[in-house]
């Protein structure tokens, strides 16, 4: 009958071979991220030497947007979730994101699988709110940790 639909993927739909290998390359990079970041929460790898000491908490004595990022950072990649939100929230969820970020890569390049929404053309008003979404997040973080220090 000329009424059923297949099931097959359209042509146009398929991920390409260099798209399965960007996504691989992606997925290494979290997957080599998370490495270094567990070996530096084991102490194998001295974090302080790659990222150094905070100038603006030994200028002014107050934790930066920033500082505690890597210990959140190292906490989650050691398993301990609540425990990163705790550190550092802004550090966390990034954490997540990129736990996303690589699953999403690994199903791309693994089982084929096209997301719909990577091949819509990007619109300004949306990189504005991905922004502004993400300077809150950390706004919200540094109160935090602000909020600690004092």
């Amino acid at each position: 009958m000329n009424d059923e639909q297949t099931n097959s993927v359209k042509k146009d739909e398929q991920v390409t071979p260099c798209q399965r290998i960007t996504a691989g390359a992606v997925f290494v990079a979290v997957v080599a991220v998370f490495a270094v970041l567990f070996a530096g929460g084991r102490g194998w790898i001295d974090m302080s030497r790659l990222f150094g000491i905070c100038g603006f908490k030994q200028v002014y004595g107050l934790p930066c947007p920033t500082c505690y990022v890597t210990s959140s950072a190292m906490a989650f990649a050691k398993g301990r979730i609540f425990e990163s939100f705790y550190i550092q929230p802004a550090g966390a969820v990034l954490c997540c994101a990129l736990v996303a970020v690589g699953v999403a890569a690994l199903l791309i390049s693994v089982f084929g699988v096209n997301f719909r929404f990577l091949h819509q053309p990007i619109r300004w008003r949306m990189i504005k709110y991905f922004v502004a979404g993400a300077l809150v997040i950390l706004a919200a973080g540094w109160a935090v940790t602000l909020s600690r220090a004092l």
